[in-house]
């Protein structure tokens, strides 16, 4: 696609992205986006939700009902919108992005940030191997006409130390860590609230450059590209080191053993094979903890973190909050595990 510059457009064209529709407001990472986006105050954002839904819409975002049953409902949401934001939840049925992102087009919205989050999407290997496969998501935008960006953020800290040993491989309630391969390898890992920040950052900026000697940051700059943030980079070895700080314990407190990362992997799937849901975390945690850097983008691709104003968090500030939410006793299944897992 040729580069398009702001000096070029129709008269009454506005160099920024203003109509902004979300999907999963009330979800997890769906709620931070929202509220960074309102934070700017530079957005009218709308939230798309189902007539049906019980979901509480802030006041200061506008809430268009939809029907995932009745496609021309979704269209006339997305009438006018600029960008389009979907976060859904892992119990959405397996065509609702599609429904969506069809809609998207016919309403001629101009950017979709699909319901992908997580690892990085041009790493072929791992995309292949680790259990969530979005290349299929991105050819299907593609097909439709409509320009992506994909919010690649590495798994979510608080969410994935906090959930169990099928995860991260903490077992807070019996102080035992299971360590892949020697629990050194170090991946790229966010936080809610920093992704929430990464979008709002994002849309904050021009949508394209005035003319061809601009070079400052914009929307376009990654249409069709991944958007490569993160909040820090954290071995499992330095997970348990900040919990170690934060609480005064030491090695001798836990119960530490090692398995390879491979063998990890195998295992995970071998028990999806049988049935056990438990197996999709461990084999997609596993895999993205392999030595060969896979789960490490920001060595192999860099990170826009400083591009679209996001700053490095502390990893025991963020520990602290997730020892909270472990001594509260969450726990998002308690309605029972689902077939897959949001990372």
């Amino acid at each position: 696609m040729a580069q398009k510059y702001a000096k070029d457009q129709p008269a009454g064209f506005t160099n920024f992205i203003e109509r902004i529709a979300i999907v999963g407001i009330g979800g997890r990472i769906g709620s931070h986006i929202a509220e960074e986006l309102v934070k700017t105050g530079k957005h009218k954002v709308t939230a798309l939700v189902r007539g049906e839904s019980n979901a509480t819409v802030p006041k200061s975002i506008h809430a268009a009902a939809i029907n995932y049953e009745d496609e021309t409902s979704i269209v006339s949401a997305l009438r006018g919108q600029q960008f389009l934001i979907i976060t859904l939840a892992v119990t959405a049925p397996p065509d609702t992005q599609s429904k969506l992102l069809k809609a998207a087009a016919q309403a001629g919205v101009p950017y979709v940030m699909p319901n992908v989050y997580g690892g990085d999407i041009l790493n072929n290997s791992l995309q292949a191997e680790a259990m969530y496969d979005s290349r299929p998501k991105i050819a299907e935008i593609e097909s439709l006409g409509l320009s992506w960006v994909v919010l690649v953020c590495g798994f979510w800290y608080e969410w994935s130390l906090a959930l169990g040993p099928f995860w991260f491989g903490f077992d807070f309630a019996n102080k035992k860590v299971t360590f892949f391969d020697d629990g050194k390898t170090p991946i790229n890992v966010s936080t809610w609230p920093q992704c929430g920040r990464a979008v709002a950052g994002l849309l904050s900026l021009k949508e394209l450059p005035e003319d061809e000697n601009d070079k400052s940051p914009t929307v376009s700059g990654w249409r069709n590209k991944p958007l490569y943030i993160t909040s820090f980079k954290a071995s499992q070895r330095d997970m348990l080191d900040s919990i170690h700080r934060l609480t005064g314990s030491s090695d001798k407190d836990w119960e530490i053993e090692y398995e390879p990362s491979l063998d990890r992997y195998e295992h995970g799937k071998a028990e999806m094979q049988k049935g056990l849901r438990t197996g999709f975390a461990k084999a997609m945690y596993a895999r993205v903890f392999y030595p060969n850097g896979d789960g490490d983008f920001e060595s192999s691709r860099g990170l826009d973190n400083e591009l679209v104003g996001l700053q490095k968090e502390e990893i025991d500030k963020i520990t602290r909050g997730t020892l909270d939410m472990v001594e509260s006793g969450w726990n998002p299944f308690a309605q029972g595990f689902p077939q897959t897992t949001r990372r």
